[in-house]
């Protein structure tokens, strides 16, 4: 019976899951788990806050369809790593967390006055999917397996594992097996039923104009494939969630990006059925309700959890299943009935919608004609992808930098972009970014980021030089909390606001931010650093990036006025309201 430590054995179940990296911050309370990483094949990847771990495996999870791992010390380690874990859960990323807590017999409870104590289970449990600690050393494969589980099991969160220092570290007969992943989970999500997969082709057969709503339980599932083949053959349009969007490339004019708002409610009142995929209805698709969705439509619901199926729209049939299953078998049942699909006057209302994008796409488009300096935000996101394509991934964070950055980004490779869309979290995305680098490391990343958000985790930047991970961060400076003081401006003085598009700095309440030189600060730390204040500046700072084939900064000042007014912030409002459709 060889000796091992409880850290050992956790990094040996981690390698039969074929896990390969792991996202934290070294420590003594875990010697004995991150020691033993080489050993079974695992990259420990190194932040500089805890916080930014989370993200890095949430990201990474999210890109490759793997579990994304990442470790916090006890105290004030796991302190540090609840703002991403409540981030990393709510956006629904397959993320395990391991944690280290005091020794046994001196908290769980606390003793009274244990050093760098607190209750982490208990606080986690309350943010995660499943949260429990290990007491003995004998428990820990069973608990272990079970975290495994709930890992897989239904739609993706944040499952939590806590061991004690003296188990962690300690060194114990390990008198157990290890079992094969198989011998204690289910390898394969829910299948759904013949029956169902009949049901729903029926009723996608018999309706005049079908429409798909992909959420992002189609990007968890990496359903790319299947989605775009369904849509095809149906010539059904494609709306997404905010944060289902990159479900299907864009290029497929059947796919209608949601940055069209106002197209996007007209094809979902025209749908006199809908077919929602991995999606929960929530705030930002307003509910599901009148007057931004027909409330007479017909409604297929397909999800792994069965406890949000009809939650916020009545269904006609729910389904819980995996999504990439049910389509491939869903479109084996429509192959077999296509003499059955009149697409003529579908494409008749499609081809109405897609003008209706054209002619909204080329409204935006305007400000791409500005060119004076300090630069319209509009072009920090659109250069970006015209120098690298529109299939390097793209991270948008901050406020109004993160609208900016949807509305002149286009999605090629399905999957390629990221950001907090439910949660709308500040920062998450400069370890985002290092995330999805991590997964792909040969290949560069794009992060569109205000500087308030860059200012929250700008020390990450030597992480990335550490590691040679290729992100080029592009920070749109305006010196100013940009969302919060335009709903200031009207809150405070609207018809000046709505003539003067401002009001004076003495006007607003703390909504100035001073100057970080972002470029020289990433210099300092390794990084190559520009700035620049106009298009053709940007443009030739890029081409110099790619080059470069390393981490950038380019510090890009922005018209703090015109970034102000974001595309869609009428929408934006909007959304936090209740629907009054009848």
């Amino acid at each position: 019976m060889a000796e091992m430590t409880g850290g050992e054995v956790i990094a040996k179940m981690l390698g039969k899951e074929n896990v390969n990296k792991v996202f934290g911050i070294i420590d003594g309370t875990y010697f004995g788990l991150y020691s033993s990483f080489e050993k079974y094949g695992i990259d420990l990847i190194t932040p500089r806050h805890e916080t930014s771990a989370a993200h890095m495996a949430g990201a990474y999870a999210r890109t490759t369809g793997d579990l994304g791992v990442c470790m916090a010390s006890n105290g004030p380690g796991v302190a540090n790593i609840l703002p991403g874990l409540v981030v990393e859960e709510a956006e629904g990323n397959r993320v395990l967390v391991i944690t280290s807590s005091r020794r046994t017999g001196i908290m769980y409870p606390d003793r009274g006055g244990t050093y760098q104590c607190f209750n982490q289970t208990g606080v986690i449990k309350q943010m995660a999917k499943w949260s429990e600690a290990v007491l003995s050393f004998d428990r820990i494969p069973e608990l272990m397996r079970t975290a495994l589980r709930e890992c897989y099991d239904g739609r993706p969160g944040v499952v939590h594992l806590d061991i004690p220092e003296n188990i962690m570290n300690s060194k114990f007969k390990a008198t157990f097996p290890f079992q094969e992943p198989h011998q204690y989970r289910l390898m394969t999500n829910l299948d759904p039923t013949e029956e169902q997969v009949k049901q729903a082709a029926q009723l996608l057969l018999k309706a005049k104009f079908p429409i798909i709503h992909a959420g992002s339980g189609v990007i968890h599932a990496q359903a790319y494939d299947e989605l775009e083949s369904i849509a095809d053959l149906l010539q059904s349009m494609v709306t997404t969630s905010w944060s289902g969007r990159g479900a299907m490339r864009e290029s497929n004019r059947l796919t209608m990006p949601m940055v069209h708002i106002e197209t996007n409610n007209n094809i979902r009142n025209e749908a006199d059925l809908v077919l929602v995929l991995g999606s929960r209805l929530g705030e930002t698709d307003w509910w599901g309700k009148a007057p931004y969705w027909n409330k007479d439509q017909q409604v297929i619901q397909v999800d792994l959890d069965p406890s949000i199926i009809g939650m916020n729209k009545p269904i006609d049939l729910g389904i819980q299943a995996d999504i990439k299953q049910f389509l491939a078998k869903l479109y084996d049942q429509l192959v077999e009935q296509k003499d059955q699909i009149e697409t003529n006057n579908r494409k008749t209302t499609i081809n109405k919608f897609v003008e209706e994008k054209e002619k909204h796409r080329k409204k935006l488009d305007q400000k791409l004609e500005d060119t004076e300096a300090p630069m319209n935000p509009a072009h920090v996101p659109y250069l970006a992808q015209q120098v690298f394509s529109s299939e390097v991934p793209v991270i948008a964070d901050g406020g109004n930098t993160a609208i900016w950055a949807n509305f002149y980004s286009t999605v090629e490779k399905p999957g390629s972009l990221f950001s907090t869309f439910k949660f709308g979290m500040l920062g998450a995305g400069v370890a985002q970014a290092l995330g999805v680098a991590a997964a792909n490391p040969d290949e560069p990343v794009i992060c569109v980021i205000g500087d308030g958000a860059m200012g929250f985790h700008p020390q990450e930047v030597e992480t990335a030089v550490r590691n040679n991970l290729k992100v080029i961060f592009l920070v749109v400076c305006d010196k100013q909390w940009g969302m919060v003081k335009i709903n200031q401006n009207f809150s405070l003085r609207p018809v000046k606001t709505l003539v003067k598009k401002s009001l004076d700095e003495e006007e607003n309440i703390n909504a100035d931010l001073g100057e970080i030189n972002f470029d020289q600060l990433a210099q300092s730390m390794g990084a190559h650093g520009e700035r620049v204040s106009e298009p053709d500046e940007l443009r030739e700072a890029l081409d110099r990036a790619l080059k470069l084939d390393q981490c950038a900064v380019i510090h890009c000042d922005v018209d703090p006025v015109k970034h102000m007014w974001a595309p869609g912030l009428k929408y934006f409002k909007d959304m936090h309201l209740e629907p009054k459709g009848k």
